[in-house]
């Protein structure tokens, strides 16, 4: 059980109906290692895809429920977008007890200025993905799109996925991973000496020499959550410091 004064993040653990693993994965860390905590952030994707708040499931109620649980049992729970499920709304967020975030957010972490972000907007040199972006956050194509029925929102949903592994197959590795120009840019227009995102699932903690000083430092710290396909990943913030870990999936 977390300590009273603990911030948890994690981001891209892709729930969906077919992987019963992961989801049970999580509802485990809900009521163990998330418990009692202060905060959790979940930093985008935490559903594999999402179509709309009118969508209800038994996975999307499951997860709603022990989320407001965790809520009611007095711990704050902050939800992103992602690129999977930017579509998620306050309609649901609210049956979470959760708050949704816009971002990129600043927030004070026990004495540390932080700013929080998918990742998905640091990808620059993915020309098409930054296209497809633009597009689809507009909110002209989100209201045309919810007005839709609900089947025809997940056949376009369908095919959007597929086109996406097809063309992720023939990009470079680098090109789907942050560009580091736009992290700097991002350090300093925040004026922060912290940031945390997912989307890349490369999980590490990156050390950044500043171009010039924030906040009387010439050094910040880049942490990357992992996404949740093999094992969970988790950041912890206490007031003494930070750890990035990784658990097992519990067996089924």
């Amino acid at each position: 059980m977390s300590s009273p004064r603990e911030t948890l993040f994690i981001s891209d653990l892709h729930l969906e109906p077919d992987n019963r693993a992961i989801t049970a994965s999580f509802l485990n860390f809900l009521s163990t290692k998330a418990a009692g905590c202060e905060t959790l952030y979940i930093l985008g994707d935490l559903f594999e895809v999402w179509v709309g708040d009118d969508d209800h499931n038994q996975l999307t109620e499951t997860v709603a429920k022990a989320l407001a649980a965790l809520s009611a049992a007095g711990s704050r729970i902050f939800l992103m977008h992602g690129n999977r499920d930017f579509l998620l709304g306050q309609d649901y967020a609210s049956r979470c007890g959760a708050t949704l975030l816009e971002e990129p957010a600043i927030i004070e972490c026990y004495g540390r200025r932080v700013v929080l972000i998918h990742g998905d907007s640091l990808c620059t040199r993915d020309a098409d993905y930054m296209r497809f972006r633009k597009m689809v956050r507009s909110e002209r194509w989100q209201d045309e799109f919810l007005e839709k029925l609900l089947v025809e929102r997940h056949m376009i949903a369908q095919q959007a996925r597929q086109q996406s592994k097809e063309l992720n197959s023939r990009k470079a590795s680098d090109i789907m991973d942050v560009t580091h120009q736009e992290v700097l840019n991002l350090f300093l227009e925040k004026q922060a000496n912290f940031m945390i995102h997912g989307h890349t699932h490369r999980p590490a903690v990156h050390t950044i020499r500043l171009q010039q000083p924030i906040n009387d430092s010439n050094e910040a710290c880049r942490i990357v959550l992992g996404s949740w396909d093999s094992k969970g990943w988790v950041l912890k913030f206490t007031e003494a410091g930070y750890e990035l870990s990784y658990f097992a999936h519990p067996a089924l």
